[in-house]
């Protein structure tokens, strides 16, 4: 989704807020045929903002949860490293330990051996006198503990700052997925005080049978297989957060697709915008990802003869639409 100010949304938590939000900017899923009442118009466009906002606060609850997984796996490879340094740590104590003890059995702990074992070990190596007084052996193992437990210190405090930034992470997939909640609660009231004949010709949209997989250019291995995946999730259901097998939401679908094709695409539309190169839409090809909205808030892939595949909204399954559903702002091929 597009970085850009939008005003803040009761119910909303403060942090999410601006991504929760109605976009003066949002378009109509598809047109309204004149003969519906001004009432009825005015619920499928309010539906349509909705289902724009929720689909917004979805990208925005990927993202923060893709960012949270990423933290979680840092934090485990923090612990285990911390692990292994203080075992190193523990086990040049030991050798010193052994050295000591060596000393003492030999008639007296030698006052530089002591040293060894003070709260500082850089205070003792700073004393030149005392280094003097040890060998080369026992002064190069003072160094390795010196800079191991430097190495434990910085570990551990990093390991501290992610944990905070982790807890951040999880506040905010928290607040977004509210946010969606709540969109999709109002939406999905609205959608039921429909009369019947509009709530079916919401949910079939512009949808028509199979296209003719056509386009300029030759289509590629790669696109054909993420294609091929595309359309054997036709009819599952729309999902927010979801990336398949059983539901998807719209970047959770291409995500999906391309990596049956081997290619792994960012998880949310506006990452998966920039996820390639960027071609005219005149020029789309089958597999091609086609952007919409100025934010980049919703995503489709280019099936051929003006058409696309893609997951729309809630109550809607994957399915076929004209390529001109939304305003294009994007078509990158991967």
């Amino acid at each position: 989704m597009a970085s850009h100010r939008r005003a803040a949304t009761p119910g909303c938590d403060r942090g999410a807020a601006a991504l929760c939000v109605l976009s003066a900017a949002a378009a109509a899923l598809g047109a309204v045929p004149a003969a519906h009442a001004a009432p009825r118009d005015g619920a499928r466009a309010e539906l349509d903002r909705l289902y724009a906002a929720a689909e917004r606060a979805t990208e925005d609850y990927d993202r923060a949860d893709e960012r949270a997984d990423k933290l979680r796996h840092e934090v485990r490879d923090a612990q285990d490293h911390i692990a292994r340094t203080q075992a190193r740590v523990n086990s040049l104590r030991d050798q010193l330990g052994s050295l000591a003890g060596a000393e003492y059995r030999s008639g007296g702990l030698d006052p530089a051996v002591a040293l060894l074992f003070s709260a500082d070990p850089d205070d003792y190596l700073d004393k030149a006198s005392v280094v003097d007084r040890i060998g080369a052996r026992q002064a190069g193992q003072l160094r390795e503990l010196r800079g191991a437990l430097r190495d434990l210190a910085q570990e551990r405090a990093e390991a501290v700052a992610t944990l905070g930034d982790l807890e951040r992470s999880r506040k905010a997939v928290a607040a977004h997925k509210r946010c969606v909640r709540e969109k999709l609660a109002r939406a999905r009231r609205l959608f039921d005080a429909l009369p019947g004949t509009d709530r079916a010709e919401y949910t079939r949209g512009s949808r028509s049978g199979r296209p003719d997989l056509t386009g300029p250019g030759a289509l590629g291995t790669r696109a054909a297989a993420a294609l091929a995946a595309a359309r054997s999730a036709l009819g599952r259901p729309y999902v927010w957060g979801a990336n398949g097998p059983s539901g998807f939401d719209c970047s959770g679908l291409m995500q999906w697709s391309y990596a049956r094709a081997g290619v792994q695409l960012p998880r949310t539309s506006q990452a998966q915008r920039d996820a390639g190169h960027r071609v005219p839409l005149s020029q789309a090809r089958p597999g091609d990802l086609v952007i919409y909205r100025s934010d980049a808030s919703h995503v489709a892939m280019y099936v051929g003869n003006g058409q696309v595949i893609h997951a729309p909204h809630p109550g809607a399954p994957v399915r076929y639409d004209p390529v001109g559903m939304l305003p294009v702002s994007a078509v990158t091929r991967p």
